[in-house]
C-alpha cells in the first residue's frame, strides 16, 4: 500500500483493537492485487436510532492506479450485548465486500490486457490529415485498411505519421473492412511533407 492506512470514528470511540482488526483486513486485500494505493475505513454508529438499538456502519475505499476507487459498505447492524464482536462483523462484512470487488476488478484487467494484446498490429501507410484519415497495412498483407480521425483516441491523429505503429479494432464498414480504436503503439516516425500524399493515391470506393 503506497499511503498509509487511514481510519476515521464517529460516534465510536476510537481502540486499538479496533485499528489492529481493520489493519488486518486491510492486509488481506493484497492478496488479490498489489497495486493499491490507499485505503480509507470509516467506523461509525448512529447515535439518532437509540430506540431501536445503535447500528454499526462500517465503509471501506480503496484507491487503484488509474484514477480508479472502489467503495464498499456493511449493512447497519444494530448493537447486541456483545458490541465488541458485532462490530469485529460489521468490519468483516465490509471488508469481504471489498474482496469480492477487487477480485471483479482484477479481472475485468485481465480480459482488457488479453483484449489488447490479441488486437492485430499494423503500420500507417498513407496519411491525409487535412481530409482526416489515412490506411494501415499489416506486414503479411497486401491489403490496406482504411481508419478515420474520429477512430483514434485521445486526439492521437495529430501524432501520427507514415510508418506509425497503431493497434486497432477490425471491423466491416459500408465500403468493406475498416479500422476503429486505433491507438499509437511506437512513437510516430517523420511525417511525409503535405505535398507528398494526393487524394489520387486513395483506393477506388474511398472519397
Amino acid at each position: 500500500m503506497q499511503i498509509p492506512m487511514e481510519i476515521s470514528y464517529k460516534h465510536v470511540s476510537k481502540s486499538d483493537w479496533i485499528d489492529d482488526f481493520i489493519n488486518k483486513q486491510a492486509e488481506k486485500l493484497e492478496r488479490y492485487t498489489k497495486d493499491i494505493i490507499s485505503c480509507r475505513v470509516a467506523v461509525e454508529m448512529d447515535h439518532k436510532s437509540r430506540t431501536r438499538g445503535n447500528p454499526f456502519y462500517v465503509r471501506v475505499e480503496v484507491s487503484l492506479p488509474g484514477k480508479k476507487r472502489l467503495v464498499t459498505s456493511s449493512e447497519p447492524l444494530k448493537a447486541g450485548e456483545d458490541t465488541q464482536q458485532e462490530l469485529r462483523n460489521v468490519i468483516r462484512d465490509a471488508f469481504r465486500s471489498m474482496e469480492k470487488r477487487l477480485k471483479k476488478t482484477q479481472a475485468e484487467r485481465k480480459h482488457q490486457v488479453k483484449a489488447r494484446q490479441e488486437q492485430p498490429h499494423a503500420l500507417v501507410v498513407r496519411l491525409f490529415p487535412e481530409m482526416g484519415y489515412g490506411f494501415l497495412k499489416q506486414p503479411d498483407t497486401e491489403e490496406e485498411i482504411y481508419f478515420h480521425r474520429n477512430s483514434v483516441p485521445h486526439g492521437d491523429f495529430e501524432r501520427m505519421a507514415v510508418g506509425t505503429e497503431v493497434r486497432y479494432e477490425p471491423e466491416m464498414g459500408e465500403e468493406g473492412l475498416q479500422a476503429s480504436s486505433v491507438h499509437i503503439v511506437s512513437k510516430p516516425g517523420k511525417r511525409e511533407r503535405p505535398e507528398e500524399p494526393s487524394q489520387e493515391d486513395v483506393p477506388s470506393g474511398w472519397s
